[in-house]
């Protein structure tokens, strides 16, 4: 079963290197116009990768993804008006 997973952006000087970074994890998208590639690996081992992709000759910048320490539950800043009458009261 799949753990806990971390997107990584690699911007590249070029595009033909883009198969080599395979080994690091599973690509997700290759963007052909800015030259960047999206790869998923593990939580765990992103602060590993991250190293060794930036000491690649081909990787202009590495850029970590921060979605798995976001907060995704939201709270409305209005209450809600049909919570607040109490039906009980008429009968």
């Amino acid at each position: 079963m799949i753990g806990q997973r971390q997107g990584i952006i690699i911007w590249l000087h070029s595009l033909k290197h883009s198969k080599m970074l395979r080994k690091f994890g599973n690509i997700h998208y290759v963007s052909k116009r800015l030259k960047y590639v999206v790869l998923y690996n593990d939580l765990e081992n992103t602060d590993s990768i991250v190293e060794k992709l930036n000491s690649l000759p081909y990787v202009k910048r590495v850029e970590p993804s921060y979605k798995p320490f976001l907060k995704i539950e939201f709270e409305n800043k209005k209450p809600d008006r049909a919570k607040e009458y109490d039906y009980k009261i008429g009968l």
